[in-house]
């Protein structure tokens, strides 16, 4: 194969994709992402250094544009934590991508699948899925590269996040027996050495190679490596038989602030033995891999100097997007939308109101009835959804696509405009943003603007069994930005007056 320049990313709006994409342009490669919302990629520090086309591989929207002048690419997205039939959308959006590559002439497609024994009877769901798609890219014309990791290490990362939680929070607990099942976790900059050095690699063509870290664990090690690294006391582990993966993905859940669905898919991986038997990938990308300790230091002190560059959560699990119309824009014909709106005037200048408002949420917390915004969460929970804990990337930065809480940045419009939509479990849709304005006094207004597009009478009944709770929260809300606007400012203190509205469509 010629040596490519420019590079095709899908899933760069991804954990993986999002770290590998800054790795390729510094090793001089031209970079064009595929995105279904091209907005998630914007706040990112790389985004003015790639072309970025708006496209879809699960529908194939955008595909053929995308390919246009590409050289090699990269397939990393999967519908791993997703619901009903993903296996079968995993396979119809392999075979889309597959056959627009060899349409365009594509030379390479390097793939990220997951480690696991193909003849075992009992491969989870999840890793046979993983498997099968990289059968149906290799049927086509294309070469195909496909990589197989277990466990990802890395800040971010879900497997991580879902180490870290049980660790920190529990010090004893109640395990299965996949505890004991052996595994090779691998750091993240190994998992990007490798998928960058099988790029312009002869050798690497229409191969799979078995990737992994320097060493075997299992599940039990990881988390007494975790609490060591950390400085907790050994945690507790006491086996039982009888708690099966379904059972422990929602015992996960309770403890971390991953998805059932997720849980569920790391969880039924882990109960299949992922070890790498045959290293050739060393003779053509010979790096010397971290162990699972480093791995696990490198994680922990990244997180800790908050210096994470994507996460597990930044992803639309399940097919959810925030891509849909927000009640307003032109093309929205939804119905009714209920609303409730909060004004506050302050003299602290605009760029401290939007910096107090960019920095709600996650440990810093919701400002007003913080009890309420944490059994809000926890009837999320109870009621199958994410709740709060997934907290945010960074204290203070946000970027369009990020997760907050139950929340996720749809609009961010600097010193302008934060707009929210939730992804809690709701009988409607429902967004809360804020719009801040210097008026020609010299004050500056802060609009909170509550919205609720209802389904049915379901969600009607919610929301007028809610609507009392506003008073609580979202009118102390508003007040309190504007008086942590004029405190991080040192000036007088916000004015505040309130209203609401119920809006026709």
């Amino acid at each position: 194969m010629s040596a490519p320049t420019t590079v095709l990313v899908t899933g760069a709006t991804g954990y993986v994709g999002g770290r590998l994409v800054p790795e390729l342009l510094a090793r001089g490669h031209r970079v064009r992402c595929l995105a279904r919302r091209p907005a998630k990629l914007g706040g990112l520090p790389w985004a003015g250094d790639v072309e970025i086309v708006r496209g879809d591989v699960a529908s194939g929207e955008g595909l053929r544009a995308a390919f246009e002048g590409i050289d090699a690419a990269y397939y990393l997205v999967h519908s791993i934590g997703g619901t009903g039939d993903w296996e079968r959308r995993d396979v119809e959006a392999a075979e889309r991508f597959r056959d627009a590559a060899a349409d365009a002439g594509v030379e390479q497609i390097v793939y990220l699948g997951g480690l696991g024994d193909e003849a075992a009877e009992d491969l989870s769901p999840h890793l046979a899925s993983r498997h099968e798609v990289g059968r149906v890219l290799a049927a086509g014309a294309v070469p195909v590269t496909e990589l197989r990791a277990a466990v990802v290490i890395g800040s971010g990362s879900a497997s991580f996040e879902m180490l870290r939680n049980l660790v920190e929070v529990l010090p004893a607990m109640v395990t299965p027996r996949w505890v004991r099942t052996r595994c090779q976790p691998i750091a993240i900059r190994d998992v990007l050495a490798y998928l960058t050095g099988v790029l312009l690699e002869p050798r690497a063509a229409g191969r799979v190679f078995e990737i992994g870290g320097d060493d075997v664990v299992t599940y039990a090690d990881l988390m007494r490596i975790y609490a060591e690294v950390t400085g907790l006391r050994r945690r507790i582990v006491v086996r039982v038989p009888v708690l099966s993966p379904r059972l422990s993905s929602w015992w996960i859940r309770l403890v971390t602030p991953l998805p059932v669905e997720l849980a569920r898919a790391l969880v039924d991986s882990l109960v299949n033995e992922v070890v790498v038997r045959d290293p050739a990938i060393r003779e053509i990308v010979p790096i010397t891999p971290l162990s699972t300790r480093e791995a696990v230091e490198l994680a922990v002190r990244r997180v800790a100097d908050l210096d994470v560059d994507t996460t597990w959560a930044g992803a639309e699990l399940g097919g959810r997007t925030p891509a849909d119309p927000m009640p307003g824009d032109p093309d929205w014909s939804g119905g009714t939308v209920l609303e409730d709106r909060r004004t506050a005037w302050t003299s602290a200048p605009a760029a401290d109101v939007f910096a107090v408002v960019c920095g709600i949420g996650g440990k810093r917390g919701w400002y007003a009835a913080e009890p309420l915004w944490w059994l809000r969460g926890a009837l999320d929970l109870l009621a199958g959804g994410i709740g709060l804990r997934r907290g945010r990337r960074h204290p203070d930065a946000l970027r369009v696509g990020d997760p907050l809480d139950f929340w996720r940045v749809e609009a961010l419009e600097p010193d302008r405009l934060l707009r929210l939509r939730a992804e809690m479990r709701l009988p409607g849709a429902a967004w809360l943003e804020w719009r801040v304005t210097r008026e020609p006094d010299g004050r500056t207004r802060l609009d909170q603007r509550a919205r609720f597009h209802p389904r049915g009478l379901l969600g009607r009944v919610y929301w007028y069994a809610v609507l009392p709770f506003h008073a609580f929260v979202f009118a102390p809300l508003a007040r309190r930005l504007a008086v942590e606007a004029e405190r991080r400012a040192t000036t007088a203190p916000p004015i505040a007056s309130t209203t609401k509205t119920e809006t026709p469509p």
